[in-house]
Formats: structure tokens, sequence, C-alpha cells
């Protein structure tokens, strides 16, 4: 397809201002349940697991790392290894927060059988509050129905960001009302120009 370069950067720009509108229509539906999550996870005495497949496996890997590195003991957890074998990391102390924009995504119900005998607590974060996940799950988190960013509407563009935006507002709002200090996240993250900013050298 042949575009001008004006083309471009106007299509570009559309997609970001798609994103960027979705997202606020999200954190402007922020409810309760967010605040319930907030709290479970503040009193949970294991760790996190998020799990995810896809695209919201990416975005659940950031998610994991950015709650270990601000004081939430978190791990990734890729749902098609947690059918395999992966579920024994998970103790009945853990909160698993599963990722899926449908809420049916097959692998992450499939486990939901032995997360259960586990005793686990389960947070889900999707776009379909009537979902099949949604419903097995002690605390549903929704999104909400967003458009994606690609002309298609299709590709997980918009609903990914969006998840990634709620999981960083998770792993905040705890870090900061557990009192996390720039001692602690240095402690976990002595090296990088971020490490030698906060300890004074790099490794």
């Amino acid at each position: 397809m042949e575009m001008k370069k004006s083309e471009i950067i106007d299509f570009a720009k559309k997609a970001m201002k798609c994103e960027i509108s979705n997202i606020k229509k999200m954190a402007d539906h922020i409810d309760d349940n967010f605040y319930d999550a907030v709290n479970m996870i503040m009193n949970c005495k294991g760790k996190v697991i998020i799990m995810g497949l896809g695209k919201s496996g990416h975005v659940g890997k950031k998610i994991a790392a950015s709650m270990a590195s601000t004081g939430t003991p978190s791990f990734f957890l890729h749902g098609d290894e947690a059918l395999h074998g992966d579920l024994g990391m998970i103790e009945k102390k853990d909160i698993v927060v599963a990722l899926s924009n449908s809420g049916e995504t097959g692998e992450l119900l499939g486990c939901m059988p032995t997360l259960k005998k586990i005793g686990c607590r389960i947070i889900s974060i999707t776009s379909n509050p009537q979902s099949t996940l949604a419903k097995n799950s002690d605390i549903h988190i929704s999104i909400g129905k967003l458009r994606e960013a690609d002309h298609l509407n299709l590709a997980p563009t918009t609903s990914a960001t969006a998840t990634l935006v709620l999981g960083d507002a998770l792993a905040v709002t705890i870090s900061f009302l557990k009192g996390f200090k720039k001692e602690d996240f240095a402690l976990s993250h002595p090296g990088g120009s971020l490490g030698k900013k906060l300890t004074g050298k790099s490794l």
C-alpha cells in the first residue's frame, strides 16, 4: 500500500491516541475490585504468581518483574508450562494473578481445578466480567471493552497496554502502602545506571 509520509505519521498518531484514550477510559472505571485485589496482595504470606499466554504472557513477565523490584515477591508462570508440572511451584499461601483478554484462554482455565485444590487465591484481569476465568476467580478486575489500535481491531495492542498499565498500578500502589524506600529498591536493583544512582557504585 502506497502512503505519503504525512499519512503514515497520521496513522501512527491515530494508533497512539487510540491507546491513550482507551486507557483513560479504563482508569475512570477502576472500582472496588482493584481495592480488594490490593488488600489481598498486601496480606499475602507467599508470593504473587502472574500467569498468562501470548501477548498476555509477555505483559505478565513485565508485571511480575515490576512487583518483584518494588517489594512484592513475584514471578511469572507460563500457562502452558503450568499444565506440564510447573503448577508445583504454587502453594496455598500464594496468590495467582491470571491475565487473559477474553477470559477464555483454554490453558489458564485448565489450571483452575488444580489451583482450587491447592487452595491459593486467584485474581483475574480480563475484558469480560462474565468470562469463565472471571467467574472462577476470587477477585476479577476488568479492563473493559477496549478498541485495539490496529486497523482491523484485532491485534492485542490497546488491551495489552491496558493490562500492563493496570499491573503497574497494582505494583506501585502496593509498594507505596508497604512503605518501600529507595534503600529497598537498591537492594534488589544493584546493577545498571539506576543501581549506580542508588548505591553510588556500579557492578
